[in-house]
């Protein structure tokens, strides 16, 4: 409190020195002072510009390229900065400055509207001056009265409203506000209400595509009191010459139904401001959360076109949706598969991430033109997401340079290749990729997959009524599910026949049916084996050979459907939706793999999510397990990612 008050005071002191100068000086001056003021904010308020920056492509990105938001931002800040300037000059403005310096086009609107007799309401958005529209306005000759609402600094905030007082406005306050507002429209005045920053109580209104929270306050009392409603715009001609726009009457549709009039009248006048701000962007306060309070959000997954990773980015998509409606948001959810122009390129572009701070990226894309095809370029410069996600390290630059672009939380599934793990909202590391220890790093036991109860109900369901059962499998199967070849490891076919036996003898002795299905990276011997010893087996009620006749929901299927499920070593992927599918896993092998691979392994034995089991002792186990039926002890990567999500959000 105590240092709220000095620099209060502090403020206040400064506010009239600097508007004591500044009034001694030329108007042409003071203005380009100004100007030079918004550049200072421009290169060194980097938060605020960022928003701006973001706010625009929002706005006006199918409009505009990168550079011209960039433009528009820079223009928005030497207007803003003027602006400032002008609330120092308030006590100088009158006939002799206003008839200098001030055109208003449309006033005869507004006297128009007060020989009705039921008062006018100027509606307005956050454009231009617009305490100096203010003033102007309480100086063209009829009662004028400002609502206000008092800022963070009492003494500052009295300071400006006796300027205020001083030529003309008629202040409104918060407190008391409403009576005062109906007495002024009562007694044939003028009153002026902003439209824009409706805050929590504001509705939520369609603008620039997507919803923003809008004032309903001055179209309420235009329509209570059969007040005259007129629009009204700020902007600048050239240096200290402005221009205030003041609209014709809106046309009011009332039908009766006061909730439905408040909501079209209030749509066509946010489509009326939003043309004005089209085409005078530079006067619009950009800096501010313009769809804070915005029902829905956008989640843009950025794909590399692996099937495993694009897996991986729709279960945390999944998680964070569900956490978004959960707090009543509406969710749309975008894929954009990233195409590099040649091989290196997505190398290069992690090697520019390094160099890229927080807020420098913006406006700023070549390197990402570069690096991208034209029509992946466009789709992720019109994009609007307010979450962007991605798996693998590939595709970590451009979450990071396209998360920034929109001042969009960033969310990236596995190590984001060499960029630090700094420059994201959260990173989702399984623990054998050695995570850091950071606050927006969240470790999981397992690769983040779409399994669970109803995944596995909608799947089997699909398998069954597919064409691929050979007879309706019984209420007990033992799932086999075969990968193939991969880097530093290659599948055996004799520990596959190895395999195949066992699985056989446990049949015949439980009565299990068997469901067995291989990938696309199964090779040759290992397919000619898998047709060979099921094609003509009673117990075989599913064979798949995905390099034949590829089926999506396989996998989920099999492990829907299965009482035990056996998987080959080399797949985390396949292992860990297995491990989260509640029934038992057996892993055979694991034979040579890396150490990665063998850490991961061990750290879902060590879990008791999975059990290793050499070849020769895997029928037993089998066996033990289908009579047994021991608890699963389930995955919590979910869960923990979930609370990691409700962090950032």
């Amino acid at each position: 409190m105590k240092s709220n008050f000095l620099i209060d005071y502090s403020a206040c002191i400064l506010f009239r020195v600097l508007g004591a100068v500044f009034r001694a000086l030329p108007v042409e001056w003071t203005l380009f002072a100004g100007r030079r003021l918004g550049d200072w904010f421009y290169y060194f308020d980097l938060k605020h510009k960022a928003r701006c920056y973001a706010n625009i492509k929002h706005a006006l990105g199918e409009e505009l390229s990168p550079c011209g938001v960039a433009r528009v931002t820079k223009e928005f800040y030497r207007s803003f900065g003027q602006s400032l300037i002008e609330i120092l000059l308030i006590p100088r403005v009158d006939q002799r400055y206003m008839r200098r310096y001030i055109e208003i086009e449309g006033l005869e609107n507004i006297y128009n509207g007060l020989k009705k007799g039921k008062g006018v309401v100027l509606l307005a958005v956050h454009s231009g001056s617009w305490e100096l529209a203010n003033i102007i306005c309480a100086n063209c000759g009829f009662p004028f009265y400002l609502f206000v609402k008092d800022q963070g600094f009492p003494v500052l905030n009295e300071l400006l409203n006796k300027y205020r007082r001083q030529k003309g406005c008629k202040i409104i306050t918060k407190e008391g506000g409403l009576k005062q507002l109906i007495e002024a429209l009562k007694n044939n005045a003028a009153v002026g209400i902003t439209l824009d920053q409706g805050g929590k109580s504001g509705e939520l209104v369609d603008f620039f595509g997507k919803a923003a929270s809008m004032s309903t306050g001055g179209i309420k009392l235009a329509l209570k009191y059969g007040s005259v409603m007129l629009p009204v715009y700020f902007l600048r001609n050239r240096g200290p010459r402005v221009k205030v726009l003041v609209g014709e009457e809106f046309a009011l549709s009332r039908s009766g139904d006061l909730e439905r009039d408040i909501s079209g009248n209030l749509i066509k006048a946010t489509r009326h401001f939003e043309a004005l701000i089209r085409a005078y962007p530079k006067e619009y306060l950009w800096t501010y959360k313009i769809w804070k309070y915005a029902d829905q959000r956008e989640i843009l997954i950025l794909s590399d076109g692996k099937a495993g990773h694009l897996r991986q980015s729709e279960a945390a998509c999944r998680i964070i949706k569900e956490r978004l409606e959960k707090r009543g948001l509406r969710v749309k959810v975008n894929v954009a598969e990233v195409k590099f122009k040649h091989r290196f390129a997505g190398a290069v572009l992690s090697l520019s991430g390094l160099l890229a701070g927080k807020y420098c990226c913006q406006g700023c894309l070549g390197s990402l033109r570069d690096a991208l095809d034209a029509e992946t370029f466009g789709t992720l410069w019109r994009g609007r997401p307010d979450i962007v996600l991605s798996s693998g390290s590939a595709l970590a630059a451009v979450n990071f340079i396209i998360s920034r672009q929109n001042l969009s939380r960033s969310v990236v599934v596995m190590r984001p290749s060499v960029l630090s793990v700094n420059k994201f909202d959260l990173v989702i590391m399984p623990r054998h990729d050695s995570p850091p220890r950071k606050k927006n790093v969240v470790v999981t036991q397992a690769a983040l997959n779409l399994v669970n109860e109803a995944y596995l109900q909608e799947q089997a369901a699909k398998l069954l009524r597919s064409s691929f059962p050979r007879f309706p499998p019984s209420g007990g199967c033992i799932g086999l599910l075969l990968g193939g070849d991969s880097r530093g490891f290659h599948l055996d076919p004799a520990a596959v026949a190895g395999v195949i036996r066992q699985i056989k003898a446990v049949s015949e002795r439980t009565g299990a049916d068997i469901l067995v299905t291989t990938s696309r990276r199964t090779g040759k011997a290992v397919e000619e084996l898998v047709r060979r010893e099921f094609k003509d087996h009673a117990r075989c009620a599913l064979m798949i050979i995905a390099n034949e006749k590829n089926c999506p929901e396989a996998t989920g299927g099999i492990l829907g459907l299965s009482k035990v499920i056996v998987v080959s070593p080399e797949s985390i992927s396949m292992i860990s939706e297995a491990a989260n599918s509640g029934k038992p896993v057996l892993v055979f092998g694991p034979g040579k793999l890396d150490r990665r691979h063998k850490l991961f392994l061990n750290n879902l034995a060590g879990g008791r999510h999975i059990i290793l089991s050499a070849v020769d002792s895997l029928g037993q186990k089998i066996e033990d397990l289908w009579r047994n039926k021991p608890a699963a002890n389930l995955l919590k990567d979910n869960e923990t990612v979930g609370e990691a999500v409700d962090k950032i959000l």
